[in-house]
């Protein structure tokens, strides 16, 4: 494999609450790989004509009259069908201020509030739950300067003190930077920023978990994301477009359960017809009933489709963010090699080689080095799990323990063979 020229190295190692991962900074031979990311109405109308023996003659007031009992008689109907499938209730009888009717002169429509009423009410309960995110790095320009680059996204608050959920694409910048800041808004962009500690992330999932110096936050609270089911409603709070819109508020309804959309994505996602655009990523995806069923994560855009969103389940980012504060003051998992990111499945397969992830350089010392294992290799299998793509060795290698003796399976000159690696700290 020294085919493989790419030195940015990606260290599989998390940070302290008070660290910020530090990332090799990326020198690359453009022409080694040159390729593309890929990446109910109810109308009123005269009744038909039948032809009659003897017809009977009828003032002008019964006519209307019976046209204007049909049209009531018939929009009870519908109604109560609509309210009845969907199961709500009205207290009194179904002229509840939940329903309005507009009568014109040839047309009787009937309109349900009940899906404004709870969005609105949804957005008044959550609205003090999502953030706002701004990141800002250094970067180089056409002319060898440095300037600074920000992004913006979502974010949901998790604990009353401070810990924030959003997107590992979020803060990806200022993590492989290794430099930058990360700012939390909370409740409007007029706000005093908090300045963020990135605690850590689970790059596969696209979770993240930030941690701001704050008191008597809202925390958001969470549904069972085993029990949705297809149709039910969902609302959307977050930034669309940037921070100058946050807090805006979208419904639809869920639209699908366990979507695989990416080869890197290790978790089944809500799919979802409320509007998801760029900075909502990271905010939130809430039931009828205000509780968080998912974390916006990305969008489909192109011209063939329209209203498909994506959401992580609540069930996922609960077992994630849980686990990454739990170890963010413990020692981790290391095992000494440094991953290109150029080279992704796709990548791989392309020039006839077998998905993996492509090992830049190995650190003097380390388990890697003591297992055999060398630049220019790419590890197929860590602990005899597919590495099905290069940001799944991280998951792989954390899922392990300090001192575990596990299998790793590469490929070398065309060929793959299996190498005995015991984990170590990344303490040591």
């Amino acid at each position: 494999m020294s085919e493989f020229n790419d030195y940015h190295e990606n260290g599989y190692y998390s940070k302290k609450s008070e660290d910020i991962v530090q990332d090799e900074t990326r020198t690359a031979n453009e022409n080694d790989f040159n390729t593309e990311n890929f990446g109910g109405y109810n109308y009123n109308t005269t009744p038909p004509v039948v032809p009659q023996k003897k017809p009977k003659k009828y003032g002008l007031g019964a006519v209307i009259l019976a046209s204007i009992l049909a049209a009531v008689i018939g929009a009870g109907s519908a109604i109560g069908v609509l309210t009845s499938s969907l199961g709500f209730q009205n207290s009194g009888n179904t002229t509840s201020s939940s329903i309005q009717s507009y009568e014109g002169a040839n047309v009787n429509i009937t309109v349900d509030e009940e899906t404004a009423s709870i969005a609105e009410a949804v957005a008044k309960k959550c609205a003090q739950s999502v953030v706002g995110i701004r990141t800002t790095t250094s970067v180089r320009n056409f002319f060898g300067g440095s300037e600074e680059s920000k992004g913006e996204g979502s974010g949901v608050v998790y604990t009353a003190d401070g810990y924030i959920i959003t997107n590992y694409h979020v803060i990806e910048g200022v993590v492989e930077a290794g430099s930058g800041k990360v700012e939390v808004y909370v409740g409007s962009l007029d706000s005093t920023p908090y300045t963020a500690a990135i605690i850590g992330y689970h790059i596969s999932s696209d979770l993240a978990v930030l941690k701001i110096d704050a008191k008597g936050l809202k925390p958001v609270e969470f549904e069972n994301s085993d029990n949705l089911t297809v149709g039910q409603y969902a609302i959307t709070i977050g930034a669309p477009g940037g921070l100058e819109f946050m807090g805006s508020v979208t419904y639809g309804i869920i639209s699908g359960l366990d979507r695989i959309v990416s080869t890197s994505q290790s978790v089944p996602l809500i799919q979802t017809d409320a509007a998801i655009n760029p900075g909502n990523s990271g905010g939130a995806l809430l039931s009828s009933d205000g509780l968080l069923i998912g974390i916006n994560s990305s969008k489909i855009v192109a011209e063939e489709f329209e209203g498909m969103g994506f959401a992580i389940p609540s069930n996922v980012v609960k077992e994630k963010v849980d686990k990454i504060i739990s170890k963010k003051d413990e020692d981790e998992p290391y095992i000494g090699v440094s991953i290109s990111e150029k080279y992704s499945s796709q990548v791989l397969s392309y020039y006839g080689y077998p998905s993996g992830a492509v090992v830049t350089r190995v650190e003097s010392g380390s388990p890697a080095e003591k297992a055999g294992i060398a630049r220019g290799d790419i590890i197929t299998k860590f602990n005899d799990k597919a590495v099905t793509e290069y940001n799944i060795l991280g998951e792989l290698l954390n899922d392990c323990d300090i001192g575990q003796t596990v299998n790793v399976e590469i490929y070398r000159n065309g060929s793959t063979k299996t190498l005995k690696l015991t984990i170590g700290s990344n303490s040591n």
